[in-house]
């Protein structure tokens, strides 16, 4: 089943348990991808869906810390609910040591050496790890190891 399909169904899902908040989370995001693909004028697969579930989390998880900051623990409290639903989309995320172990052999494959080469290391890296770790932690973990 694509994502897109398993995000229809579970939208039909949250609508017959009547779980409004879920249904209001997967609307939302059904409703950028269908954007996305009205602009581009084709519908996008499940590489492409996953993009636009990233650029949803990344943007909550922003929005949380500035909630955090604000004191408004109500509105980090749904936005911490809302990126659990989202959360169920995403494919396994790797652990920190995985990251690691990643970033150490891509440094070895691109024979970097100092942080002048952080770029050719994040260029090869990131197609390796797209959607399966969180960018900040890969970008700390590779000037960790490139310094």
């Amino acid at each position: 089943m694509s994502l897109n399909d398993r995000l229809n169904e579970d939208m039909k899902q949250a609508m017959r348990s009547q779980d409004k908040f879920r249904l209001s989370v997967i609307r939302m995001v059904r409703s950028s991808i269908k954007n996305i693909e009205i602009d581009q004028r084709k519908s996008l697969d499940d590489q492409e869906v996953l993009d636009v579930l990233n650029r949803e989390i990344k943007q909550r998880r922003d929005s949380l810390q500035e909630f955090e900051k604000a004191g408004r623990d109500d509105l980090a409290d749904q936005l911490k609910q809302e990126l659990a639903i989202l959360a169920d989309y995403m494919p396994q995320q790797l652990s920190e040591d995985e990251v690691k172990e990643i970033v150490q052999q891509t440094i070895h494959e691109v024979g970097a050496s100092s942080k002048a080469d952080m770029g050719k290391v994040m260029s090869a890296l990131m197609p390796k790890v797209k959607g399966r770790a969180d960018g900040k932690l890969v970008n700390q973990i590779v000037q960790q190891s490139l310094a």
